[in-house]
């Protein structure tokens, strides 16, 4: 029914945030209710929701994932760790993508930020497997770089570090944020726990693959990125209690919403772990979330196609279009929007 070009869109690149704001819950929240747009803050949020609805927030943390390196050749390298293999004695494995002049080969060694050397495993499609040498999370932390989004054009500082992740993050093995939460700080946690909402936390360690457009113009022909999620039972009995009493599930992120519907698939939300390649296009039919609280995304990109299969095709245009005349800020650093799933309106 639709293809690539149908999700392409100009963009300012003046209206690409390359900083976050000073506070993280100044940002303006776009309001898509149908076919009204309503210009808010993000503060507003609160009031648009009531009690008893759950928000559902992904706890992921992300990992200083991002290297400079040299192989034993002497060729500089760069490394951005995609997902963390093992990490249990004796087994210290990770996915990464290597960019250097020339592929490294199995059984080759890489030092990274001067300060330790992994081996090259198997390649695995466009990733390589490396061997660290002693704890994954301990050395990412200590000697790795905080890996901001392509778009963003300042090295990451010790105030990226703060504030490109979430105040509630937990659970490190992400290499880009779910930056919908960024807009939450603990004063606007506090007012939407007076209000009466329900918090609820799932896991998905978001790839670099989220920022990658898609390359083939029938939709069908796009290879889905994967992603490990976990959906805790805790969760399952929240989202459930809400349903029963007919409140709102409120996926906080589209990788919430990945997590929630992609642990949806047998007709109802079930708890567990795997990973998913789920590609929500218009014609998916939403089984868990009923409304979103999401940031501007990429043209020609999965979660652009994902936000109007949820709000609308033409609501999320008209949405985009609005945004850009209004100067709205795109992005990781950017504003958000609230919808609500079209198919329960």
């Amino acid at each position: 029914m639709y293809s690539l070009s149908d999700f392409d869109f100009d963009l300012p690149a003046s209206l690409i945030a390359q900083l976050p704001l000073p506070e993280r819950s100044a940002s303006r929240l776009l309001h898509v209710d149908g076919d009204v747009l309503i210009d808010r803050q993000f503060i507003d949020v609160v009031s648009q929701l009531s009690a008893g609805d759950v928000l559902v927030f992904n706890d992921t943390r992300v990992l200083k994932a991002r290297f400079f390196g040299i192989k034993n050749t002497g060729g500089k390298v760069e490394v951005l760790v995609e997902r963390v293999l093992f990490n249990q004695p004796g087994q210290h494995s990770v996915l990464a993508q290597v960019r250097a002049s020339k592929s490294p080969q199995p059984g080759s060694r890489i030092r990274l930020a001067d300060a330790f050397d992994v081996e090259v495993g198997e390649r695995e499609g466009e990733f390589y497997t490396l061997h660290f040498p002693g704890d994954v999370f301990d050395l990412l932390e200590t000697h790795g770089r905080l890996p901001l989004p392509p778009y963003i054009e300042h090295t990451a500082d010790a105030f990226d570090e703060t504030r490109y992740q979430t105040v509630y993050s937990q659970v490190p093995g992400a290499v880009a944020a779910p930056t919908a939460g960024l807009h939450f700080d603990e004063e606007l946690l506090e007012q939407c726990r007076i209000k009466g909402l329900q918090f609820a936390y799932v896991t998905l360690h978001v790839g670099a693959g989220t920022f990658q457009p898609v390359r083939h113009e029938n939709l069908a022909e796009h290879d889905m990125h994967s992603e490990w999620y976990s959906v805790p039972d805790a969760t399952v009995t929240a989202v459930q209690a809400a349903r029963a009493a007919g409140r709102a599930v409120v996926a906080v992120g589209t990788t919430s919403l990945r997590a929630l519907e992609s642990a949806s698939r047998s007709g109802s939300l079930q708890a567990g772990s795997d990973h998913t390649r789920l590609f929500i296009t218009p014609g998916y039919t939403f089984k868990t979330v009923t409304r979103l609280i999401t940031n501007f995304h990429l043209p020609k990109s999965t979660l652009l196609m994902l936000v109007s299969a949820f709000a609308g095709y033409a609501q999320i245009r008209a949405a985009y279009q609005h945004a850009i005349a209004e100067k709205y800020r795109f992005f990781s650093y950017g504003d958000a929007m609230l919808l609500t799933n079209t198919q329960n309106a």
